[in-house]
């Protein structure tokens, strides 16, 4: 249970140095390493809104700054904004003595209880969309400078790519000799024509340098309401409001506007080293099932600290971990510890791990259901060793002895257990997967001195 209250307290080496639990990394099947979120490559797969998800390509979510045209988040609190809808007294064109009923809707944040109608937008007539977005007035001139700024950038990779042509030696006498003198000719004639239609091109594309902004000099003096009446913070934007509206960066309350929602990205892990498929989600955003998911979870052995224990410099200390299997076979574990390892940062205790093998039985989904807890036959355990048996989980001891007078007590070992590669069974078209023998560090946070 000490593990379930925090999952860094148990965290595996991964391939590029890290050190991350077991539920944060990835087994490539293919090069049979661990790797992290740090050293996979993350790919997008469709981004989409994550509260009416919807999803889009990505060159309009691009167009649409990957914000959604249809929700919104709240200015003040940022939840997600509700449509309500309320009836208002029309007056009936038909017949102007009379009035009809008609149905309007406005937005509220069901946590803060901001709605539209506080900073005077009018009730619309429509349930989804149709909220008018509020204009920028430099919004012609970020235009002109994301213009001219891509017209340069333009003209430096077309500069670059000219470059990596390297102007080639005259080889006459080898020419003349084989009779290759018109053909060299022609090849010559054809960069010089193209090096001038590249020139023309450039100069007609010159980009305009964008018109140069008078610096500001002078500023409006403070209005006298500042220093005589008092400040209501109530109506004050914070920082993060401003913020969240870098476009327009409202001051007051009374200029706050519903925030379009961001989109988030529906993404795919794939190995830098053998490039497979790490994790790979369904394409529909409503679905939750995943084509590929390696995650490290579901292919080592799990180890958890049972049982926090206190511990005291220079005294042995019995602590209770276990191992659970998730693969279908019986899979072997042997714990070695590490030699000449001195750095404290790592070990600021030793542990004496089981020497005999630890056998995991096979995973199995109905034995949650099986109240009976005989122990299979096949196992022969040491009660000196194995404290308990359960299904695929079993208990161990291991002796601890803190070589410091205060702190953390960590420990690291080495855990060698066997692995099915069933990728390399299909390859192969064996009808067994092979077995292959694994070898991960783990690094354990027991607890602190004294407590």
């Amino acid at each position: 249970m000490a593990t379930f209250m925090d999952v860094n307290l148990v965290r595996y080496l991964c391939s590029c140095g890290k050190r991350y639990p077991a539920c944060r990394l990835y087994l490539c099947r293919h090069c049979l390493k661990l790797r992290c979120s740090d050293c996979v490559q993350h790919e997008v797969d469709s981004p989409y809104c994550p509260n009416c998800l919807e999803n889009m390509p990505a060159s309009e979510a691009k167009l649409k700054k990957n914000r959604c045209s249809n929700c919104f988040d709240c200015p003040i609190c940022g939840h997600t904004l509700m449509t309500r809808a309320t009836s208002q007294m029309m007056a009936n064109p038909d017949d102007p003595g009379k009035s009809t009923p008609k149905k309007m809707y406005y937005m509220a944040c069901s946590f803060c209880r901001w709605t539209t109608r506080d900073v005077g937008l009018p009730d619309r007539v429509v349930a989804n969309g149709g909220w008018p977005d509020e204009d920028n007035a430099d919004a012609k001139r970020i235009n002109t400078l994301l213009e001219s700024y891509r017209a340069v950038a333009q003209r430096e990779k077309a500069e670059k790519e000219r470059k990596k042509y390297v102007k080639r030696r005259s080889h006459a006498g080898f020419q003349d000799k084989y009779g290759l003198t018109s053909v060299a000719m022609k090849w010559k004639i054809q960069p010089a024509v193209a090096n001038l239609s590249i020139k023309e091109k450039e100069n007609e594309k010159v980009p305009s340098p964008p018109q140069m902004v008078e610096p500001v000099t002078d500023f409006d003096p403070l209005p006298p309401e500042i220093f005589t009446e008092p400040v209501q913070l109530e109506k004050v934007t914070h920082l993060t409001h401003r913020l969240a509206a870098p476009e327009f960066q409202p001051a007051e309350t009374v200029d706050l506007r519903p925030i379009h929602k961001h989109l988030l990205v529906r993404r795919s892990l794939r190995c830098r080293e053998c490039e497979h498929n790490l994790s790979k989600p369904d394409f529909n955003p409503l679905s939750i099932k995943f084509k590929i998911q390696l995650i490290a979870l579901n292919h080592i052995p799990e180890l958890r600290i049972m049982s926090p224990a206190t511990f005291t410099p220079n005294k042995e200390t019995v602590v209770t971990f276990t191992l659970s299997n998730p693969s279908v076979y019986n899979t072997v574990v042997k714990l070695l510890p590490i030699e000449g390892e001195t750095d404290t940062d790592y070990m600021t205790a030793k542990i004496e791990l089981p020497k005999a093998d630890l056998v995991l039985a096979h995973h199995d989904d109905t034995a949650v259901y099986d109240d009976s807890s005989k122990i299979s036959p096949e196992f022969k355990d040491d009660p000196r060793v194995i404290v308990f048996r359960r299904a695929n989980k079993l208990g161990f001891v291991a002796k601890v002895t803190p070589i410091c007078k205060s702190g953390d007590v960590k420990v690291s070992f080495q855990m060698k257990h066997e692995f099915r590669n069933t990728a390399a069974a299909i390859q192969s078209e064996d009808k067994e997967p092979k077995l292959e023998w694994l070898q991960q560090q783990v690094f354990v946070r027991l607890g602190r001195i004294g407590q």
